[in-house]
């Protein structure tokens, strides 16, 4: 029996070892994975004070005499040049001054709050601080995929701020959080998550990034240049990681709580989304969230996917356009 004892003593000492070992080479991957990234990929380099840090943005347009200002919030994954390259441009030559910026945690922002960041309430006060610092005044919020929910907490608690919503393919009504495996739930405990974003979620993600790419614009064909231009890979770094598994975790929850109060919301809207989209789809998300506003007007997209922001750049331009209209005519 003592031999057997020391025998599976002397397992076990291996088997950590190796997992030591094996975790130390993810980690050392990951370093050189991230500095790489930074290099080729540079993150928005302008930056705004706000509490407990700065956030980085983007800008385009004119100035003065812009038709109106539109601030762009990303997705889930992504950064301030996602909207920015991809239907931001577009508004920029249709007279449109615009400014995108990097959530908490992505791009060039800091967290400012570790996972007390991760709610669309924590950023909306960021970015709302950001867009009082830049004298920017009431602006068109226009919020991708996860920052449906965030333009939308923006407007229910700074109405001054929101002249009007475009809420693109937008992830804003509620649903129960999906039953994870045990090996899952482990993973989001934050001890794990932090281990394993500076471990191996970033080789991971190195791999897999090329098809996750592809696979957000389906049905339709990938745009060529997207990850370029999109500078996507800055995701494979240890801190945005962290920071985009935190939001998306914390997601249900938040929707949960902000969801009933937007029947109260009195902000001209317009909702774009994807006939197709496979990602957030229209029928569980666009369609009641235009029930549920007082003031919005759904569009969706014949044969349009997630990727909207690159696939129909001209049809959102159009429909900001006509949000200005209203716009005009309520004043």
């Amino acid at each position: 029996m003592s031999d057997l004892l020391r025998f599976a003593a002397g397992f076990l000492a291996v088997a950590a070892g190796l997992i030591a070992l094996a975790l130390g080479a993810a980690a050392a991957a990951t370093l050189v994975i991230a500095a790489r990234v930074e290099a080729r990929y540079p993150p928005a380099q302008s930056r705004v004070a706000v509490t407990g840090g700065h956030l980085a943005y983007l800008e385009d347009g004119p100035r003065e005499g812009a038709r109106a200002t539109v601030v762009l919030l990303h997705g889930a994954s992504a950064n301030a040049y996602d909207p920015f390259a991809g239907v931001g441009r577009r508004l920029a030559a249709a007279g449109f001054r615009v400014v995108s910026f990097d959530r908490p945690g992505y791009g060039g922002s800091d967290r400012l709050a570790g996972a007390e960041a991760a709610t669309p309430a924590f950023q909306a006060r960021a970015i709302g601080e950001a867009i009082d610092r830049l004298g920017l005044g009431p602006v068109i919020l226009m919020g991708h995929s996860w920052s449906g929910a965030l333009a939308l907490r923006m407007a229910l608690d700074r109405p001054e701020q929101a002249a009007g919503l475009v809420l693109l393919a937008p992830v804003a009504m509620p649903f129960p959080p999906t039953a994870l495996p045990w090996w899952a739930g482990l993973a989001l405990k934050p001890p794990v998550t932090w281990l394993l974003t500076r471990t191996i979620a970033v080789p991971l993600g190195i791999v897999y990034l090329p098809g996750v790419a592809k696979g957000v614009f389906r049905p339709e064909l990938p745009v060529d240049d997207y990850v370029e231009r999109s500078r996507a890979p800055l995701i494979l770094r240890p801190g945005p990681a962290l920071a985009n598994i935190q939001d998306l975790a914390g997601l249900p929850a938040a929707l949960a709580e902000q969801a009933p109060r937007y029947r109260d919301l009195r902000v001209p809207t317009v909702i774009v989304s994807g006939e197709g989209d496979p990602v957030v789809v229209t029928e569980k998300q666009a369609e009641p969230l235009s029930r549920a506003l007082p003031e919005a007007h759904l569009v969706t997209l014949p044969g349009a996917g997630h990727m909207i922001t690159y696939t129909a750049p001209d049809a959102i331009v159009r429909e900001t356009e006509s949000l200005l209209a209203r716009l005009a005519g309520r004043s």
